[in-house]
C-alpha cells in the first residue's frame, strides 16, 4: 500500500487531481500503514500550504430557538437542550468579542447567528445592525471578517462584501445523499443556493462539515468531491460532540485514527485549501490533537465553539510552536 500512496502523492504534488476511485483507496489504508498516509498527507500540506497554520474564532451573536431540525444541533427548537437562548447581541458586546479574538493571536473573525437566515423580511433590521456592527470592527481591529448568518439574498451577500466581510461560512454538513438523515426542514441543496449567492457576490466561502454523524468514510469522500467541485477554498472538520437532548445524543464517537485518516484524504482531494480543525477536536482527538496539523490540516478554530467551550487559546500557540509551525497574520 505505501507504493500506491506513494504514487498519488507524487500524482498530486505535480499539480494533477486525485480522483474519486483513487481516494476510496486510500479510505482502505489499515492502520498500521497510516503513518505513511499521514506523512504523504503533510508533503501535499508543505507544498501547496507552507508552515503556517490560519487560526480563526467565532461568536455566537444569537443563540437558540432556531426552527431548523438538524440532529446534531443544540440550538434547534426541535430539541430540548437547556442551551442558553438570547437575541442579537449588542454592537458593543460583539466588538469586544472581536478585540478580545485579535488580542489571542487570531486573524479571522466570524459573527454566527442561530435561525434559518438573513433573508427573511423580519430580518432587515439585525441585518442593518450587524453590517454597522462589522464596519466598527473594521475600523478598530486588523481582523479580517467572516460571516455565518445562513440563507442570505443577493443585496444581503453584496453589502456583507462592500463593508469589508472576505469570507462567508456556510456548511453543506454532510454528503449530498446523506443530508435527508440530518436535516428535514431544509435541503442540500437550499444550502448550496446559498453558498452560490455569496460567491456571485465576490465573498470567498468557508464551507465544510461534521462528521461522526452516522456518515461512512465514503459518504465523507463524497462531500470533499463536492466541495472540491464547488471551488471551496477553505474547509473546517468540526467532528460531532454529541449534545445531551438532540436526537444523535447517543451516537457513537469516532476514533481518532479514524478521524486523522479523514483529514488526511481530504488534503489528497482538496490540496490547495485550509483545512481547519474546529468544534470537537478537543475531545474526539484529545492527546492526538497535534497530529491534525502534521495529517494535512493546516487551520483551527480556537477559543470555543457555538455552545460548547474549547481550550485555552495559549495551549494551541504553544502546540503550533512546539511543531516547529507558524501562526498564519
Amino acid at each position: 500500500m505505501h507504493k500506491r500512496i506513494d504514487e498519488l502523492t507524487q500524482k498530486i504534488l505535480a499539480g494533477g487531481e486525485i480522483l474519486p476511485a483513487e481516494a476510496r483507496e486510500l479510505a482502505d489504508v489499515a492502520n498500521a500503514d497510516l503513518p505513511h498516509l499521514f506523512a504523504a498527507a503533510n508533503s501535499i500540506r508543505q507544498q501547496f500550504q507552507g508552515e503556517q497554520v490560519h487560526l480563526c474564532a467565532i461568536l455566537n451573536g444569537r443563540s437558540g430557538h432556531c426552527s431548523e431540525d438538524c440532529s446534531y444541533c443544540a440550538q434547534s427548537v426541535h430539541h430540548q437542550t437547556g442551551v442558553a437562548v438570547y437575541p442579537l447581541l449588542e454592537s458593543d458586546e460583539i466588538l469586544r468579542h472581536a478585540k478580545a479574538a485579535e488580542a489571542a493571536g487570531v486573524s479571522h473573525f466570524s459573527l454566527v447567528l442561530s435561525g434559518r437566515g438573513m433573508d427573511a423580511a423580519q430580518e432587515a433590521e439585525n441585518f442593518d445592525r450587524i453590517i454597522d456592527t462589522y464596519r466598527r470592527i473594521l475600523q478598530q481591529t486588523h481582523l479580517k471578517l467572516c460571516a455565518s448568518l445562513g440563507s442570505l439574498t443577493a443585496e444581503q451577500a453584496r453589502r456583507l462584501k462592500e463593508v469589508g466581510v472576505e469570507r462567508y461560512h456556510h456548511n453543506v454538513e454532510t454528503s449530498r445523499d446523506y443530508y435527508a438523515s440530518i436535516c428535514r426542514t431544509h435541503t442540500y441543496e437550499d444550502r448550496t443556493r446559498t453558498i452560490r449567492v455569496a460567491q456571485d457576490a465576490g465573498l470567498a466561502v468557508c464551507c465544510g462539515g461534521i462528521i461522526g454523524m452516522g456518515e461512512s468514510l465514503n459518504q465523507r469522500i463524497d462531500m470533499a468531491f463536492e466541495l472540491r467541485a464547488m471551488g471551496i477554498g477553505c474547509v473546517p472538520i468540526n467532528i460531532l460532540n454529541p449534545v445531551p437532548g438532540t436526537r444523535l445524543e447517543h451516537q457513537p464517537p469516532l476514533p481518532p485514527l479514524e478521524i486523522l485518516k479523514t483529514m488526511a484524504i481530504f488534503r489528497f482531494i482538496l490540496p490547495r485549501a485550509v483545512i481547519r480543525t474546529a468544534g470537537g477536536r478537543e475531545k474526539n482527538l484529545r492527546d492526538l490533537q497535534s497530529m491534525a496539523l502534521f495529517s494535512g490540516a493546516n487551520g483551527m478554530l480556537v477559543g470555543g465553539y457555538l455552545t460548547t467551550s474549547g481550550r485555552d487559546t495559549n495551549l494551541d500557540h504553544q502546540m503550533i510552536a512546539d511543531l516547529g509551525l507558524k501562526v498564519a497574520l
